[in-house]
């Protein structure tokens, strides 16, 4: 932990009455002021500095100054050695309130004292009901008084641990909680890099440093002073140490060296002043050097000489302080100079004897006995085997591919190594580290040619680049895989393929397809691998696979009952083939199952949230792409996180924010290289043309709408291409490019031929409608308008009718033209559609209908995740399970209700039913239905 100015010989007088705090005012005023009492919201704030900036006294002071005022504190402290053990950092945080986590919802409940290691779990815990279930108990523990969470040297927080507080801080609304967080500078920190107030401890002023120097017991003077200046460059916990140490040794100064990096140089201090010690309290400081933090109370108990009088001389040297919980460092750079400064068989033996007092800690023994093992020793490696098990059972996907590569190294047999390597690849997957995979897959190389494991070590390479940006790199190795596998009869050829075929709808690349079906068709029929090579026909080419599998779809997904991943592909599929509601009833199904493997999207993930969009269910769509973004933000991984921007962007556009819609596709391309990733680039530009069109800017909107085929005509992507082709005719009209436009759609209907979807087609007849001569547009209309499959896709549908009764009134059939206009309103008015309300409005009003009082209803008005709140609570469900559904706190819930209740005009509960049946139905129009005049009714 990090003292920013404490003088030495005040730390027992100011133990009580608080740190004196040299030159961090401002931050201190800062700090304390996100602390106080009255808080009745969230709060997160990012600490940040070198070490020895003063990040853990400013965190101590916040803590004591929340339990003063009345609060309650939960704080976790990283270590280098606890990094690699899987929510070690959530253990600690949550150790003291294990209790009143006895309260939580079952589900909730189980899956937290499953990564806890606290109870034994058949399934990796979901993550994200982890995440929840944390969530609901800082709300609970928030709801007696406010509750502040320290998190301390947070750059080594276990990443387990750091991807729930990332979740945690991310729905935190109106909890009375603070979430201060502590990190190095220069240490990146997944979750928390973006969106998030950042506290910097920059170097201390010329005027600090000198009050910060005469509060020590010997202030240094002269040329002493100078150097010590000059060479702690504001640096208050070196100014400190170098003061301290040329007082003792070098009253001259001469024993200051340099020039050299503050930490070495502290360390080389904090070295010196422990090897002055008495040989007992050097060696239980090594043994509390070489444990963990949890380990701690082990280390200093367990030793017969380790008794209180032992650690004086440690206290006094300014290495260890004691409170109320144990001895630990003052300073992590302590603990690292007195382990670094033993020899090895020193730190050896330090590493048995806590292996030995843990024995009823296995993995933290595992991980002793690795550290005390130097060659290859085959029980040590089934230690660290178990604990990669334990640790991958609940989660802990960065924990268990560090014990798994631990273990390969010190394995005795190379086959074994092999293996653990590979297995370790496959694992660190899910942790978003590209570079630890690629350097896991390396060794898997140098210890063997099994091409079977080779193949398994390349497919996680390539599972992992396909989320980035690099696409043509990942098909290349990705095939290379899938092509050793068929010639090896290896049943990995078809997840590699499956992996492949991901990475061909990004991309859009034709040559891609080509190359998967060449090798698709050398494979055998196999019942147990239907639903994948379902996967890889669809995901490849929708417009060929749909006349064989739309079909066997509903059997497939039968047959895949109670298996969430299998589900979670065939809903992928039902999308793709435009069966959009039963690609929503089994996305259902899958979540209500769903047990995640890890943190990151499963291929083609926002798929979940374009099936909501078309069904018309935008409000989930919008929480799709921001658990996504989210994710793919933390993890590194550009494609996903502009997969997910590009959605978001297109449900703003529809609800009439055309700005913020500009914005978020703009993101989405700028993450990507439009001709790796042809998918997102079309799916942003389609975003930014309905912007356009939100705005009646039709030049614009055709622009982006012609991008989505290239100058010839040809689709620039196979599947997303082909739903501009609606919107593309509406802007050409406007535009006077009417023959371009109709030269395209026919080429596009010519290269579809009998493959396009009922949605494609009912596109593709409302576009020929919009571009036919007006004698001619009927029998279009009506074509694209007569499947009754078109009720899935709601907003589409209301279009075309918008554009019927349009034509209609223009023909003066005034009464044919009026019950599709206030169809398409409703619509309109249901999903929130503001400018195509606007229009539809006009339309109404020149034929007749006053339309004047019709504005959007108060629901439309409400954010996405109020109205999901809304329609759950119209169901009957409690805060509570709402919560559970929508991964939020029950408080958050409350909160929104009680905000949302206004603005709906009811006061109660059991209105909320009616409201929504309304909305639903169409009629839930603020300001009443459309109303003929007297005369035309």
């Amino acid at each position: 932990m990090e003292n920013d100015g404490r003088a030495r010989g005040d730390q027992h007088s100011t133990r009580n009455s608080g740190p004196a705090v040299v030159g961090r005012e401002s931050e201190t005023a800062e700090i304390i002021r996100r602390v106080g009492a009255d808080r009745s919201h969230s709060d997160v704030l990012i600490v940040t500095g070198d070490p020895g900036a003063g990040k853990s006294t400013l965190l101590d002071l916040a803590a004591d100054r929340a339990r003063g005022a009345g609060g309650r504190v939960l704080r976790a402290v990283g270590s280098e050695s606890e990094a690699h053990l899987g929510f070690a950092g959530l253990h600690q945080m949550l150790r003291p309130v294990l209790r009143e986590a006895e309260g939580l919802p079952s589900r909730q409940r189980s899956a937290l004292r499953a990564v806890l290691g606290l109870e034994e779990c058949a399934e990796t815990p979901d993550a994200m009901l982890v995440g929840l279930a944390v969530l609901t108990l800082v709300s609970d523990l928030a709801e007696t008084a406010p509750l502040v969470v320290v998190v301390d040297d947070a750059q080594w927080i276990d990443r387990g641990s750091l991807d729930v507080l990332s979740f945690v801080a991310r729905r935190m609304d109106s909890e009375p909680v603070t979430l201060l967080v502590g990190v190095r500078t220069a240490d990146a920190l997944p979750g928390f890099d973006k969106g998030y107030e950042r506290l910097e401890l920059g170097p201390l002023d010329a005027g600090a440093a000198n009050r910060l120097l005469d509060r020590q017991p010997t202030p240094p003077t002269g040329r002493t002073r100078v150097r010590i200046l000059e060479e702690a460059a504001g640096n208050p916990l070196a100014l400190v140490e170098l003061a301290h140490a040329t007082a003792i040794r070098h009253p001259e100064g001469s024993g200051v060296e340099g020039p050299l990096p503050v930490t070495d140089r502290l360390e080389r201090i904090f070295a010196g002043h422990a090897a002055d010690l008495p040989e007992p309290t050097r060696r239980i400081l090594l043994l509390l050097a070489a444990a963990d933090a949890a380990d701690a109370q082990a280390a200093a108990v367990g030793l017969p000489e380790a008794d209180d009088e032992t650690w004086v001389p440690a206290d006094r040297a300014g290495l260890v302080r004691q409170d109320g919980s144990g001895i630990s460092f003052r300073h992590p750079l302590v603990r690292s100079a007195v382990y670094h400064a033993a020899s090895f068989e020193e730190r050896r033996r330090a590493h048995l004897a806590l292996a030995e007092l843990l024995r009823e800690e296995p993995d933290r023994r595992a991980w002793h006995l690795a550290a005390a093992t130097v060659r290859p020793d085959q029980d040590v490696s089934a230690a660290l085997q178990q604990t990669a098990d334990r640790a991958r059972r609940r989660g802990g996907f960065a924990a268990a591919a560090a014990a798994q590569e631990r273990a390969a190294e010190l394995s005795p047999r190379r086959e074994d190594r092999a293996r653990l390597l590979t297995e370790a690849a496959a694992t660190a997957v899910f942790t978003g580290q590209l570079g630890w995979v690629e350097h896991l897959a390396a060794a898997v190389r140098e210890c063997t040619d099994d091409q079977a494991l080779l193949g398994k070590a390349a497919l996680a390479t390539g599972q992992l680049m396909s989320l980035g940006p690099h696409h043509t790199a990942a098909f290349a190795l990705l095939m290379r895989v899938a092509d050793e596998a068929a010639d090896a009869r290896s049943p990995l050829v078809l997840d590699t393929l499956a992996a492949a075929a991901v990475v061909r709808y990004y991309s859009g690349e034709e040559s891609q397809q080509r190359q998967i079906q060449s090798l698709l068709s050398r494979m055998p029929d196999d019942a147990a691998g239907a639903a994948l090579h379902a996967w890889v026909l669809a995901v490849s080419d929708p417009s060929s696979a749909g006349a064989f599998l739309v079909p066997v779809l509903p059997g497939l997904i039968a047959e895949a009952k109670g298996d969430a991943s299998r589900l979670t592909a065939l809903a992928i599929v039902a999308w793709l083939l435009d069966q959009t509601t039963l690609a929503a009833r089994t996305f259902d199904e899958a979540f209500d199952q769903w047990q995640t493997r890890g943190s990151l999207p499963d291929g083609l993930g926002c798929a979940a949230g374009w099936t909501r969009l078309e069904q018309g269910r935008w409000a989930e769509a919008r929480s799709v792409a921001a658990d996504i973004a989210a994710m793919a933000s933390s993890a590194g991984l550009d494609h996903a996180e502009a997969c997910a921007h590009a959605l978001d962007a297109t449900v703003v556009g529809l609800l009439g924010d055309p700005a913020t819609a500009r914005r978020l596709a703009e993101r989405a391309l700028a993450l990507v290289d439009p001709l790796e990733s042809r998918s997102v680039a079309v799916f942003a530009r389609r975003a930014l043309g309905m912007a356009a069109v939100a705005e009646g800017n039709y030049d614009t909107a055709y622009t982006q709408f012609r991008s989505a085929f290239t100058d010839d005509g040809d689709p620039v992507h196979y599947h997303v291409s082909y739903t501009v082709l609606a919107e593309l005719a509406a802007a050409a009209v406007r535009r006077g490019r009417q023959e371009h436009a109709a030269e395209l759609l026919e080429r596009s209907a010519r290269r579809l031929g009998t493959g396009m979807s009922a949605r494609v087609s009912a596109l593709i007849d409302r576009g020929r409608a919009l571009l036919a001569d007006p004698e001619h547009a009927e029998p279009f209309f009506r074509a694209a308008l007569e499947e009754p499959a078109g009720e899935q896709w709601p907003f589409e549908r209301a279009q075309t009718q918008l554009d019927y009764g349009e034509w209609l009134r223009r023909q003066r059939r005034i009464a044919e033209a009026r019950p599709l206009l206030s169809a398409a309103l409703e619509t309109f008015q249901r999903l929130g559609a503001r400018p195509w309300v606007e229009r539809a409005q006009a339309e109404l009003r020149a034929a007749g209908i006053e339309a004047g009082d019709v504005v959007p209803s108060a629901f439309a008005e409400l954010s996405p995740q109020q109205q999901q709140i809304v329609q759950l609570a119209a169901r009957g469900l409690t805060n509570r399970e709402i919560g559970d559904k929508l991964f939020l706190s029950p408080r958050t819930v409350g909160s929104h209700l009680y905000r949302v209740f206004p603005k709906l005009g009811i006061t109660a509960r059991s209105q909320l039913r009616d409201v929504v049946e309304g909305i639903l139905s169409g009629t839930g129009v603020q300001g009443g239905a459309p109303r003929l005049p007297r005369n035309a009714r």
